[in-house]
């Protein structure tokens, strides 16, 4: 029954999508995120569904779209010029056969960032991406929530779904992403006009938020304590009252903790103490050989170059539990082919340091664009721009969450975050777009200053 529903939802999707080729790639976006095909067991999973669609909807825009208000961002550029490198570490990659795996898949999603922002032309449809961004990620976190819950949950047994570590699928990477979608969440409970803000909407809003901050005790991933902490902050910029909102906060994580699980406190608790933790003393091994490892090769050794690596990791015995602190030693571990769990040492030991450089520059200018429009936006008086300030900040928010996040996870070639940078890409380019047919600047649309046109009317 699941196959047949998974079938049925693709070919109506598809099929909608000839009437709207825009639709296509809202359908590439939900496949790319929640894998169907491999959630099938005989009906699609024999099928390229994801090839087909991409082709769909790229031939679809290339056909029908209307491309005279396309514009192109520096940071396109810079994805291309991100693409080529990588293309040019896995010819000469250290593991050619398993470089090659990896790019199978990098390869298409940096294209896919690259192309998206050129169909983001209006409002409706940036809109529809983030919701369909939304809710791909929310049939993931909603499963994770309602499981965790239930008592369900530990590391590395929450099955979000799918029982492998493919895409979002991954506890970490789902924990860094569901906190990282939660300001995007509530910028639609306010500003979406798909569904327009009633109570169900705002209902759904606050249940999806509530099951994306319960998939880090589920999953016990510490990266999403982390960013929990970490948008926790961010926050204290956009809330009204601060005070209120600080108090209120303490008071939930104090009374949240007799309802968590000895072994996620237990787990959390190894922030503090990493040595007396194998992975994470082992995480802190990996990129000391990393670090030494771009030394020798500055330019990066290919896709998956951590398979040479050879560690000795020394860890402190726990003193948890023990009534003789001393009675066990420093033990001693052997590791080899340990992956880098940081993007940050990913970038710098697969693409060395200049894919390193352009992939930093390539996050911390999207970063700065989100600040600019912010400001840009955040007085004007109109009421057809109300909603580009929030979506902005909301998506520097989850920007900034998801690059301390990936310290600890190896993301830094997921797919569903190259989606988040392709929206603000289209974001950025709408509002430019917008400013150069209007002729005036956002800080100045008071009614005695914004002049008079005759036969203007407001641009998409």
């Amino acid at each position: 029954m699941r196959d047949i529903a998974f079938v049925a939802f693709l070919f109506a999707f598809i099929g909608v999508g000839f009437r709207k080729p825009f639709l296509f790639i809202l359908c590439f976006c939900y496949i790319d995120i929640v894998a169907p095909q491999r959630l099938s067991y005989f009906l699609i999973n024999a099928l390229p569904v994801s090839l087909i669609v991409f082709g769909l909807a790229v031939g679809g825009w290339l056909l029908a779209d209307d491309k005279r208000d396309t514009r192109w961002s520096g940071r396109q550029s810079l994805l291309l010029l991100l693409l080529l490198y990588c293309w040019m570490t896995t010819i000469n990659a250290d593991f050619p056969v398993e470089a090659a795996d990896k790019w199978s898949w990098v390869w298409k999603a940096l294209l896919w960032a690259i192309f998206l922002p050129l169909a983001l032309r209006t409002k409706l449809r940036i809109e529809s991406l983030a919701l369909i961004m939304l809710l791909s990620a929310a049939s993931i976190a909603i499963a994770g929530g309602m499981k965790t819950a239930m008592g369900g949950g530990g590391y590395g047994s929450l099955q979000l779904l799918l029982d492998e570590n493919f895409g979002l699928y991954e506890g970490s990477i789902m924990s860094t992403v569901g906190v990282a979608i939660i300001p995007l969440i509530l910028w639609y409970r306010r500003h979406g006009t798909i569904f327009p803000p009633d109570w169900r909407v705002s209902l759904f809003c606050f249940a999806l938020c509530f099951a994306c901050m319960l998939l880090p005790v589920g999953t016990q991933a510490r990266t999403g304590l982390v960013c929990l902490a970490v948008l926790a902050i961010l926050s204290l910029r956009t809330v009204k009252h601060r005070m209120l909102y600080i108090g209120g906060a303490a008071l939930l994580a104090v009374a949240a903790v007799p309802f968590l699980p000895e072994s996620y406190t237990n787990r959390m608790e190894t922030i503090r103490g990493y040595k007396s933790d194998q992975s994470a003393s082992t995480r802190v091994a990996v990129w000391a050989w990393t670090w030494d490892y771009a030394k020798e090769n500055p330019f990066g050794g290919g896709f998956n170059a951590y398979i040479q690596n050879r560690l000795r990791v020394e860890t402190e015995a726990s003193t948890s539990g023990s009534a003789d602190p001393g009675a066990a030693g420093p033990t001693v571990h052997d590791e080899q082919s340990r992956a880098y769990h940081s993007s940050y040492f990913e970038m710098l030991g697969e693409q060395g340091y200049p894919g390193t450089a352009m992939w930093l520059l390539l996050h911390f200018a999207g970063i700065f664009q989100m600040e600019r429009l912010r400001r840009r936006y955040l007085k004007t008086r109109r009421a057809e721009e109300q909603w580009i300030a929030p979506l902005a900040t909301a998506l520097q928010n989850g920007h900034i969450v998801y690059m301390v996040g990936s310290l600890f996870v190896g993301i830094a070639f997921q797919p569903f975050i190259y989606m988040m940078l392709a929206l603000e890409i289209g974001l950025s380019t709408y509002c430019r777009r917008r400013e150069s047919e209007s002729g005036w600047r956002p800080l100045m649309a008071r009614p005695a200053q914004v002049p008079a046109r005759h036969g203007w009317t407001a641009p998409r």
